[in-house]
């Protein structure tokens, strides 16, 4: 960054090349690569997309490897692809920030739905209401780890904000524990055998479906235009939240009904919608394919409606929902079963235009 002359820039950029070099052999992962490219091409005449993708795969290698929860999908270039659909441009800080709490939430969706026992999921909620680190000593071994790396994760997300921009934390958390909440609901439902009623289980499973949670983390980097009025308005599941929330939770129940589910998840739409109305599993997989339709229609009306100061904000919402009709292209789930998005992944990252 130094310009003609800076002779004193000139020193400083000798010593730290000199001193970056000897110690090489001695720093661990991830530092030793951040280090060795900087070395190679200092960080400020790096392409911000390459460092931001590099960064972000070895901060999930660290997390995913401590927290050791085998049952949990490993999804993060799963995860950064929805990301570069919400945020394909600019807005490289907003993509690591919603990347990393995104990743986060599908650990935290994982424990609840497929392996914490019905008490356990009541401690970790409770755990995540509080949320502070004397929370640890309350939860089983194994979840200790996820939650402490949950709260670091958090906190770095605060501490790459501006000092006026800190309070969109506090909302992102919000948002989060109120998964959380959700999440529990539909541990309950499981675990009792409860079979509650189609609507019902909209009313919950909209909730769960973790699009109320993005539409606010989407916000916490992005610019000028998360304004307090637009976590204001995200928080408060709007209609065009709550209609990709139905977009969300209707292809994915169908995926379900189609690729089968876990054995420990809830009955999902398409299974109450049947037993409600007395239908076969197919018919009910269409009527549901039906309401995903309309819930697009009720998107698009939403956005029409929302007011000038909020259109920014609502349409990062209708981005992160666009996605979704990639990763369940013809009733596949391709988080899931990542495979299927191989091809879109090696296009977007890999074979693009060079750089």
């Amino acid at each position: 960054m130094t310009t003609p002359g800076e002779w004193v820039l000139d020193e400083a950029i000798s010593f730290c090349r000199r001193h970056l070099e000897s110690m090489r052999g001695e720093l661990a992962s991830p530092l030793a690569e951040q280090v060795s490219r900087a070395l190679d091409i200092p960080l400020p005449r790096l392409p911000k997309r390459l460092e931001t993708v590099r960064y972000i795969v070895e901060w999930w290698k660290e997390v995913y490897g401590d927290v050791k929860l085998s049952y949990a999908r490993d999804r993060l270039v799963e995860n950064y692809f929805w990301t570069c659909g919400v945020f394909h441009e600019e807005y490289s800080r907003a993509r690591m920030l919603f990347a990393k709490t995104f990743g986060m939430l599908s650990l935290m969706d994982d424990t609840y739905d497929v392996y914490a026992t019905l008490e356990e999921c009541h401690v970790l909620n409770e755990a995540i209401q509080r949320w502070d680190e004397s929370a640890v000593s309350t939860l089983p071994e194994y979840m200790k780890k996820f939650y402490i790396n949950l709260l670091k994760t958090f906190q770095e997300c605060e501490d790459s904000l501006q000092p006026d921009e800190k309070y969109r934390v506090s909302y992102a958390k919000k948002a989060f524990q109120l998964s959380s909440k959700y999440y529990l609901d539909e541990a309950k439902w499981s675990s009792e055998k409860y079979a509650p009623s189609f609507e019902e289980h909209v009313e919950v499973s909209v909730m769960s479906s973790g699009f109320p949670t993005l539409a606010v983390v989407l916000l916490m980097g992005a610019g000028d235009l998360a304004t307090r009025e637009a976590f204001e308005w995200a928080i408060g599941v709007p209609a065009v939240v709550s209609a990709s929330g139905e977009v969300a939770r209707f292809l994915n129940d169908i995926a379900s009904y189609r690729k089968g589910k876990n054995k420990k998840d809830a009955l999902s739409s398409v299974e109450c919608y049947a037993r409600e109305r007395g239908v076969s599993g197919e018919e009910a997989a269409a009527a549901i394919a039906g309401m995903a339709e309309n819930a697009w229609r009720m998107i698009n009306r939403s956005c029409m409606e929302v007011g000038g100061a909020l259109l920014p904000a609502a349409r990062l919402v209708v981005n992160l929902t666009k996605t979704l009709e990639v990763i369940y292209l013809g009733g596949r789930d391709a988080y899931t079963f990542a495979g299927d998005l191989r091809d879109l992944v090696v296009s977007l990252f890999l074979n693009g235009p060079a750089i």
